[in-house]
């Protein structure tokens, strides 16, 4: 305790009303007019340096104040808002899909392997002897016809033939 504090105990409730009243009205002594003046010539000086004058002034003023509007609106909306609540999920159609192709039918072989055909020689070319073969391999095909080995019993090499050249016996 300091030793105003400690008078101010000691003191009956009347005689602290009394000096705090006395010091209240010996703190706020008028300013000399002078004083007043200078401290008015000083203030108008920093509110130039600080804010824009005329049209601008009121127009930055208007904003400065709807700014704090919004900020006091968004504060309020914010404290009358519930607890956090969680946002609504927004169901989408799922990522686009590339259409299916149709399946492309892939035409098998005619002949198997083993099965004995008819050969017929092109009539343009080396002419081979028709007759009667064994379908060797299975071989891939060359543009729509797919190709075979043969054998015949007679000859001692395999020929390779195309499907439209052969039929079966």
């Amino acid at each position: 305790m300091n030793r105003e504090t400690a008078k101010t105990a000691k003191r009956s409730p009347k005689a602290v009303a009394k000096t705090a009243a006395k010091t209240a009205v010996r703190s706020v002594k008028k300013p000399a007019k002078a004083e007043k003046t200078a401290r008015g010539a000083d203030k108008k000086a920093s509110k130039s340096a600080r804010s824009p004058v005329g049209k601008m002034a009121e127009t930055a003023r208007a904003l400065m104040g709807a700014a704090r509007a919004s900020k006091a609106a968004a504060a309020a909306a914010a404290a009358a808002k519930p607890a956090a609540t969680p946002p609504k999920m927004i169901r989408t159609v799922s990522p686009p899909v590339q259409p299916v192709a149709p399946e492309i039918v892939l035409k098998s072989h005619k002949y198997q392997v083993g099965e004995t055909v008819y050969f017929t020689s092109p009539t343009f070319g080396r002419a081979a002897a028709s007759g009667s073969y064994t379908v060797v391999k299975l071989l891939p095909s060359e543009s729509d016809d797919y190709q075979y080995r043969i054998k015949s019993s007679g000859e001692a090499f395999e020929r390779v033939a195309k499907e439209s050249q052969l039929e079966k016996i």
